[in-house]
């Protein structure tokens, strides 16, 4: 049987063979460390899963109240609804809860003040998970609103609203939904979330980077940093924990919750900037990664609402998924960090070389790659949607006669994205859509099956959406705007405000509404549409239907695309700077 100390052994072999050597050979850290990952992982996750175990306290009080952290809902499916929760009455200090499970009752019902309840049940929430709570609950009527709330001892939660999906293939008129990403609580309020809970909307995806693992002011926005992570750099399990209650406590973030069911899935930051598989950013062994990456793929259950699928099991944790809405849209949520190939060119902003070009590398990994390919090829939905993380239309920055390209996003794995449009062109689908996040902008482009030649067919549409706060205020425009979009006339929009992207899809047409705030540096501004863009099955691609000036916004900024990588390495440094002052002392 493998043990603790066995592992131990494994990783320091693997860390001196990897780390003591003048040549430090990637692909061969991969593969051991994935083995290594997949004992490790799965030793962290039975050790942490001993369900059933813990005394159960029947009677519950609690010093404080213990819903602190909200509620919410996710996963939905026609007759299925997850219901999350999470007993956190000191939500920044492990939660405040005592070593012993606790049974919370749940309620739903159709109307909000609970007069018809339709179904309850009782959960226990188990101090091997956060004490939180992951409700499954079947039985419910397709494409109707829902109201749930919780009860634990005398405590009574918020009440929150969720709506199940339509029956897979009923013809449905139109959907409307919201995507946002990218929500570094210090460098701003979570005022889009504030509006985004007034929207009618029957879902949300969440796309990545719910939180980032900087210490306090490592990370620091253009425009400053207005609040402050509590606590260093996150590392244990214990520090993802309380990281995740820090955002989850954010008002206008419960709210957004309350108000809909989520669909999430992770990017990178959710265990630290740019990591690939089990390859870290820089500067850590073998063994601290693992470790940490198990703990942060834990916390991340812990927090959000999904099923029982998505546990942590060995080395995996399962997200890439899809959601059926009626015939109207068949939704794939991909995991683009989980499987990746190692960023080539040693990552950043670089020219292709044989390495990026490799057609045996992947953003996806061979499975979930076949998985999407399959799925696609059998859909019979008017849209064919990836909800996923990284820029996927080719973005050609440097200079026409020597090109770059980010080396993180699909334009470092142009290989698999060719098979992906490849396979969508040979079905003649002209449906794909593909909604994005991770790089603090909002972009629209018209995807193509050969970014080199603008004539070339167009076989879909992606809508990049920019962060709830990432990156402070933002501007209409930076810098380097024009140079780009001159470089790429497949992209059709740019705008460097913050907020979320509203979508209405009928079975002809997909409406995108860029929703902006001008600022986050201060609580209560006002969101408008910057723009709206339609994408039809026509052939002719992404029109403008509309397009706002935004009152009180900085119309251009100094910055460039490269500062949000600047920043990042100037975040690294500090993290290295400290780490160094505390061998030293």
């Amino acid at each position: 049987m493998m043990t603790e100390r066995s592992i131990d052994e494994l990783i320091k072999k693997l860390t001196n063979d990897s780390f003591e050597k003048k040549e430090f050979n990637r692909r061969n850290f991969l593969h051991g460390a994935g083995k290594i990952a997949g004992l490790s992982l799965g030793l962290t996750i039975v050790n942490s899963m001993g369900l059933g175990e813990s005394r159960v306290n029947a009677a519950p009080k609690f010093q404080s109240y213990p819903f602190t952290l909200g509620v919410a809902s996710g996963d939905p499916l026609s007759d299925s609804i997850v219901l999350w929760t999470r007993l956190a009455p000191d939500p920044l200090n492990g939660g405040g809860m005592q070593l012993q499970s606790v049974p919370v009752k749940w309620e739903i019902a159709k109307d909000e003040h609970f007069r018809h309840i339709i179904k309850r049940g009782t959960e226990i929430a188990r101090p091997e998970l956060a004490h939180s709570v992951h409700a499954e609950v079947d039985g419910l009527e397709p494409n109707t609103i829902y109201y749930y709330r919780f009860k634990t001892g005398h405590e009574l939660s918020p009440v929150g609203k969720t709506k199940t999906l339509p029956t897979a293939g009923e013809s449905i008129a139109s959907m409307t939904f919201a995507f946002a990403s990218c929500q570094q609580y210090e460098h701003g309020y979570y005022t889009a979330y504030e509006h985004m809970a007034k929207e009618e909307l029957d879902l949300v995806f969440h796309l990545g980077d719910y939180i980032y693992e900087y210490g306090p002011n490592e990370y620091v926005a253009g425009t400053g940093n207005v609040r402050t992570h509590s606590g260093p750099e996150i590392i244990t399990l214990e520090d993802y924990r309380n990281r995740h209650a820090q955002y989850r406590s954010d008002a206008n973030l419960k709210a957004a919750h309350a108000a809909f069911p989520w669909v999430v899935t992770w990017d990178d930051h959710e265990v630290e900037n740019n990591y690939a598989n089990v390859i870290p950013e820089k500067g850590q062994s073998v063994e601290a990664f693992i470790k940490r990456r198990a703990a942060a793929y834990q916390a991340y259950y812990e927090h959000m609402p999904l099923r029982r699928t998505s546990l942590p099991n060995g080395a995996d944790m399962q997200l890439y998924r899809d959601f059926t809405y009626g015939n109207l849209a068949a939704f794939f949520v991909l995991d683009t960090r989980q499987y990746r190939d190692d960023q080539a060119n040693g990552d950043g902003t670089k020219a292709h070389t044989e390495e990026s070009l490799d057609p045996n590398r992947s953003s996806l990994g061979k499975k979930q790659e076949e998985w999407l390919l399959g799925n696609l090829g059998n859909s019979k939905s008017h849209w064919n949607v990836l909800a996923q993380q990284i820029f996927f239309a080719q973005r050609r920055f440097g200079t026409d006669t020597t090109p770059t390209f980010s080396m993180d996003s699909w334009d470092g794995y142009p290989a698999t994205r060719q098979r992906i449009t490849d396979f969508v062109n040979n079905k003649n689908m002209k449906n794909l859509v593909v909604l994005t996040g991770d790089v603090h902008a909002s972009w629209a482009s018209n995807l193509m099956t050969d970014y080199n030649n603008n004539s070339s067919k167009i076989v879909g549409a992606e809508f990049v959406g920019t962060s709830i706060t990432s990156g402070g205020n933002g501007a209409d425009k930076r810098a380097d705007t024009d140079r780009i979009l001159a470089r790429n006339p497949h992209i059709k929009f740019f705008n460097d405000y913050r907020g979320y992207v509203r979508c209405t899809v009928t079975p002809e047409k997909w409406q995108a509404d860029y929703r902006v705030v001008p600022l986050v540096t201060e609580p209560g501004a006002d969101i408008s549409t910057r723009a709206s863009f339609v994408y039809e099955r026509d052939g002719k691609g992404l029109k403008e239907v509309e397009a706002n000036a935004i009152p009180q916004g900085v119309k251009v900024s100094k910055e460039v695309e490269e500062d949000r990588n600047r920043a990042h390495g100037r975040a690294h440094e500090k993290q290295l700077e400290k780490k160094r002052e505390k061998v030293n002392h």
